[in-house]
């Protein structure tokens, strides 16, 4: 038989789960529930702490109990890369991702620091230089109103980026179209680049910077960004709240049996 705060946890995840409580609604008070009799406070406290375990719920002093919000921003896959939108345009990547979620934004709602650091042994493999060599490391925290959604951090090679609006420490984008028009216009042309995503627990600063409420995890992505010719351009590490974002991919399935047939056929 399930202890009584586990009841109590259950039913309010099932009312939650059904619309009953709608996103940012406020559950009862401890106090009211426990003259409801709906047991000790010591047992309304432990359903509460098990929902917010759960990802259902936040607990704020001074706001209570509170049902989370469920309306991630979507993540674009590809598309949030397109060169129409920052090279012909000024639709940096986090700025597609917004558009794409009918969700406003302002510039400044990207803060960053740019130094020069000594490469990691994780920055230098995905840049390609020696571990301590100097790298430019641009951090960036990435806000939606208040709220942080996740950190980004570019590390470049500093003959690429040397004397650009790159290293220019001012709020926001680093000019129109952002790092990759900079790029660009240096004669860097972005071509492809390759992404890998993990989920892993936070540490105590992440959970501070990103205000991330109990057992909430990280998604954790590394960016690869090449130019045609194989040359690495920027490594990317970002840091995202995992219940704040939905991925989303679009592309176009493979075929390479029939694209080795085709390669068979031209050279016959």
């Amino acid at each position: 038989m399930a202890p009584k705060w586990r009841e109590l946890a259950d039913r309010f995840a099932e009312q939650i789960r059904n619309g009953d409580y709608a996103p940012g609604d406020q559950l009862p008070q401890i106090r009211e529930l426990v003259e409801a009799g709906e047991g000790s406070k010591s047992t309304v406290h432990a359903a509460y702490k098990a929902l917010e375990a759960e990802g259902l719920v936040t607990s704020s002093r001074g706001h209570g109990t509170v049902v989370r919000p469920r309306a991630p921003l979507k993540r674009l896959g590809i598309a949030r890369y397109d060169k129409a939108k920052w090279r012909d345009g000024d639709e940096v990547a986090f700025i597609a991702d917004r558009v794409a979620s009918g969700r406003a934004y302002k510039r400044n709602e990207q803060t960053q620091t740019v130094s020069r650091v000594e490469a990691t042994a994780l920055v230098a493999g995905g840049l390609g230089v020696p571990v301590s060599s100097e790298v430019y490391a641009r951090a960036r925290l990435v806000k939606e109103g208040a709220q942080p959604t996740h950190t980004l951090t570019s590390y470049y090679r500093p003959e690429h980026v040397e004397g650009t609006r790159i290293v220019d420490p001012s709020p926001g984008p680093a000019g129109r179209g952002g790092g990759y028009r900079v790029l660009y216009d240096a004669g860097y042309e972005i071509d492809h680049m390759k992404e890998t995503v993990f989920a892993r627990v936070p540490t105590a600063d992440e959970v501070h910077l990103l205000q991330l409420p109990a057992s909430e995890p990280v998604v954790e992505l590394h960016r690869t960004t090449y130019t045609a010719d194989g040359t690495v351009v920027e490594f990317a590490v970002g840091i995202h709240a995992a219940s704040r974002f939905a991925w989303e991919y679009e592309f176009q399935v493979p075929d390479s049996g029939r694209d080795r047939a085709t390669d068979k056929e031209g050279q016959a």
